[in-house]
């Protein structure tokens, strides 16, 4: 088994990046009125994302050709946790025990994702 390499780290933290950054370009595109597509493709925010995204698929490629997919893929879950715990601070969601209670599940699930050893043979 490989070990974790910080880089990969990335992935999690450039997705939840991107998501804030998104709903921030959602949210200021619906005050803005009945141009909505125009003000999100000029806003700064999704400008952001789209970098975001950029960055994170480059270092997603890397990951995909270091590990097998069925260990790689539930790194990108750990980014749900992350929304949810940017969400609830930035833009004041509601965090109920249930989706936190699921959300430490969804972890304690990677975790044994990612500590598996493969069977013998």
């Amino acid at each position: 088994m490989r070990a974790l390499r910080p880089i990969w780290l990335m992935v999690p933290l450039l997705n939840m990046a991107q998501q804030i950054l998104l709903k921030q370009s959602a949210i200021d595109a619906d005050r803005a009125g009945g141009t909505w597509l125009i003000d999100i493709l000029s806003s700064h925010w999704f400008l952001a994302a789209i970098g975001a995204e950029i960055v994170c698929f480059a270092i997603w490629m890397t990951v995909l050709s270091e590990l097998d997919l069925s260990k790689a893929f539930p790194l990108s879950a750990i980014s749900y946790v992350l929304i949810m715990g940017v969400a609830w601070i930035v833009f004041d969601e509601p965090l109920p025990l249930l989706r936190l209670a699921g959300s430490l599940l969804v972890l304690a699930g990677v975790w044994l994702i990612a500590t598996a050893s493969r069977p013998a043979g």
